[in-house]
């Protein structure tokens, strides 16, 4: 009797068994895209299916998908590659996508197209963004083939329009699989070591294939990231790529890219050099004469020719403040002997001498004012205090206001 698998132990050996066949390890499938889904991790989930409506599922996982160089949508017909394998837990088989691109004539221009669009809607081409090439660069750094004909047209433009400019060549590849890496790499070393000034990137023309390098998404964000301006001199008047938009310079081919670096030739710089020397000695003889003047003005002026009569004039005032001074001295003195004067006779008035002239007198025991009579008794010896002195008295009654009036 044959052994009882579970469905766990059946998914498993069907797995291995597609999984270890040759043939499924490498499958070029063509189809259309159904149920296309990107997980927030980057995994991309979906069905191919033919003209036969045949359906197979598929995935890409995020390490392969980042790679894409067009966005999947239901409906595109795509050529993909990938191995067979078996999802365990459903059972069902599916590919696992390696690489994968639109099928049919024109699927590079609609990728193009795509990432066209997914950077312009990130700002990557943005006008605010862009930088301004130098006046007058001291280094030049070119990446370019150094097989081309792109880097000897640059070289002999800057060389004859421009020859004190350092050029800084930064060999690479211009199409292939690894180009678009190793412009990255060079744009980025450039930025990093800081050795030029402008930097001029390109080649000569070719297909949509051959500038293809220039149409990575990596590469545009290595652009847009660098301090350094970038002259983007790809193909011909015609051609138009990625970095084209991204850079902050485009050049219809290399060699207008060098001559938009070097704007200012040797003889315009001869040129400028002598306008701005005619604009100095113009400048400096109005300064000259401006000061003569101003020479002229100072040297008939009243403190040099007359200084005495400068002195009479600070005298005057000196004379005039003084007199000033004075007159308010005298008016402050009145006004404090007016108001003196005043609070003397109110002093005055309030005088307890002045009370005692108007027949008034002060009784004291023992040196202390009586002001009732409970503070005295019968026989207490007191001193009464008049305006003119004071009599010495012996209590002998006391009476009663009423009794007094």
């Amino acid at each position: 009797m044959n052994s009882i698998l579970s469905v766990s132990q059946l998914n498993r050996y069907v797995k291995s068994v597609l999984e270890s066949d040759d043939k499924l390890k490498s499958v070029y499938l063509r189809g259309e895209l159904s149920n296309v889904t990107v997980h927030y991790t980057g995994h991309i989930y979906f069905s191919l299916k033919d003209e036969e409506q045949c359906t197979i599922k598929a995935v890409m996982f995020a390490g392969k998908a980042k790679y894409l160089k067009f966005t999947p949508k239901s409906g595109m017909k795509v050529i993909l590659r990938g191995s067979v394998t078996l999802y365990e837990k459903a059972g069902t088989y599916q590919i696992n996508a390696e690489e994968m691109f639109p099928d049919g004539a024109g699927a590079l221009n609609l990728a193009y197209e795509q990432l066209k669009d997914k950077l312009q809607k990130e700002g990557l081409f943005d006008a605010a963004h862009k930088k301004e090439l130098p006046l007058f660069p001291q280094r030049i750094g070119v990446i370019t083939s150094p097989t081309g004909a792109a880097v000897q047209d640059i070289c002999l433009i800057l060389k004859r329009r421009y020859p004190i400019g350092e050029i800084i060549f930064s060999p690479v590849p211009v199409q292939g699989e690894k180009a678009a890496e190793a412009f990255i790499q060079a744009v980025r070393e450039f930025d990093r070591r800081q050795c030029a000034d402008v930097i001029i990137i390109g080649r000569g023309g070719g297909s949509i294939e051959d500038l293809w390098a220039f149409n990575d998404e990596s590469l545009a964000r290595a652009i847009y990231e660098c301090t350094i301006p970038v002259v983007s001199a790809v193909g011909h008047e015609t051609d138009f790529t990625i970095c084209d938009f991204v850079a902050d310079v485009r050049a219809s081919t290399p060699s207008a890219g060098a001559e938009l670096v070097s704007g200012i030739t040797a003889d315009s710089m001869l040129f400028e050099t002598e306008r701005f020397r005619e604009k100095m000695t113009s400048s400096m003889q109005k300064r000259l004469q401006s000061e003569v003047q101003r020479y002229e003005r100072a040297a008939h002026a009243r403190v040099l020719v007359s200084p005495e009569e400068i002195i009479k004039i600070r005298r005057m005032k000196l004379d005039m403040l003084q007199t000033r001074l004075e007159n308010a001295y005298t008016k402050k003195l009145s006004a404090e002997k007016t108001a003196f004067t005043k609070l003397t006779a109110k002093l005055d008035t309030l005088s307890p001498l002045k009370i005692l002239s108007r027949g008034y007198a002060v009784a004291t025991k023992d040196g202390h004012v009586i002001s009732s009579k409970i503070q005295t008794e019968i026989n207490d010896k007191i001193e009464v205090v008049l305006s003119d002195g004071s009599i010495q008295c012996t209590v002998t009654g006391l009476l009663t206001v009423k009794t007094i009036l």
